[in-house]
């Protein structure tokens, strides 16, 4: 039995409210201009007021799903990657299950804060590879996962504090995951965390060190706090180590990638450290510019958008990587496989981004 676990299919959605430059720099001191000029965003979604993480997950899951012409309860297992869950408990992938009708799936968080997706998928991987062996399931049955992405940032962002509230958006993105044809998927990972790091991204209150109280609420200690200084320098001097030993973990010499997929951060920073990742012959796909940085949906939403774009031909070799909180960096190789709708399905019209994937004519080194 073909044991080879792939991408077959992606989803995303994105909130039906766009937030421009203008918007979000008036509440933080700076100017439309300056925010595009030093992070290459020109606008982000918002979800409404009665949308949650869940949600966002549940509706990019569908998209994934109807591409993939699977039912929910086909899928054993869901893992959403989200630092910003419904509730402390239970799991929003949990939650999600509900949502979708997934009646027959085992479903988890997991919380690396951006690089969660890379988590996520490592683990949906590992899970689906040990499942695929099994003797009495029948060939082409599976098995399947899906992998969602999902933040709502809107929701922990000091309007205030230019850091962070001209950066992120709302969205998800999902993949589904299954056994692929021989020579291709080969899901390959690296995965690290710098835990002596952990400052440079933060939540101060809200969990069991400083539970919710009048003086958090006052301290403004739940809102999501980055140096961002701190954070650019950490991103120079692991992403590239950490695409370097990918790739020798995978055998496969930087040229031979043809699609590079970053998380969205900020696009000036990934201009600057693209020379030193080695993956000068490859395409780096940037989508921020129409709904900035989403958090662990970040990754998984520029994937579809390219996938929805024709972009990947069967057997090209794709590096997605990711870094965030914790602080944690995630990176991932396989070759893409060839999926089940390569058609565009029916998605929100906010999924789909007319100028994304291209190289952002402002951020020089993309590519």
């Amino acid at each position: 039995m073909n044991t080879a676990i792939g991408v077959i299919a992606t989803g995303s959605y994105l909130p039906d409210t766009v937030v421009g430059n203008a918007e979000v720099g008036e509440a933080a001191g700076v100017t439309a201009e300056w925010i595009e000029r030093k992070t290459g965003i020109r606008r982000r979604h918002r979800a409404a007021p009665h949308e949650a993480t869940s949600d966002l997950a549940a509706r990019a899951a569908l998209r994934a799903l109807e591409q993939a012409g699977l039912t929910a309860d086909e899928i054993s297992y869901i893992v959403v990657a989200t630092s910003t869950p419904d509730h402390p408990q239970p799991a929003t992938a949990a939650i999600v299950t509900d949502l979708i009708g997934a009646r027959r799936a085992a479903a988890f968080d997991v919380n690396s804060v951006c690089s969660g997706f890379m988590f996520a998928l490592t683990a949906a991987d590992r899970m689906l590879r040990a499942d695929a062996v099994d003797p009495e399931r029948p060939a082409g049955q599976g098995p399947y996962a899906l992998v969602i992405g999902a933040d709502v940032y809107s929701r922990i962002l000091d309007p205030a504090d230019r850091k962070s509230a001209i950066l992120f958006g709302d969205g998800a993105g999902a993949v589904v995951l299954g056994p692929v044809p021989a020579g291709t998927g080969g899901i390959t990972t690296s995965l690290t965390t710098r835990g002596d790091q952990h400052r440079l991204i933060s939540v101060p209150a809200g969990g069991s060190r400083r539970p919710a109280s009048a003086d958090t609420l006052a301290e403004g200690a739940h809102w999501f706090t980055m140096d961002g200084r701190g954070v650019r320098g950490f991103v120079h001097e692991n992403l590239p180590g950490a695409i370097q030993a990918l790739l020798v973990r995978a055998g496969v010499p930087g040229r031979a990638v043809r699609h590079f997929v970053p998380h969205q951060a900020n696009g000036v920073m990934l201009a600057e450290v693209w020379p030193a990742l080695g993956l000068d012959t490859a395409r780096m796909h940037l989508a921020l510019a129409h709904h900035g940085n989403t958090g662990a949906a970040s990754v998984p939403i520029t994937l579809d958008v390219v996938h929805r774009r024709g972009l990947f031909a069967e057997g090209d070799l794709t590096v997605l990587s990711a870094f965030g909180g914790g602080m944690s960096v995630g990176s991932a190789l396989f070759r893409w496989a060839p999926t089940r709708h390569a058609r565009p399905a029916r998605i929100h019209t906010g999924s789909l981004v007319p100028e994304a994937a291209t190289r952002e004519p402002a951020l020089a080194g993309a590519r």
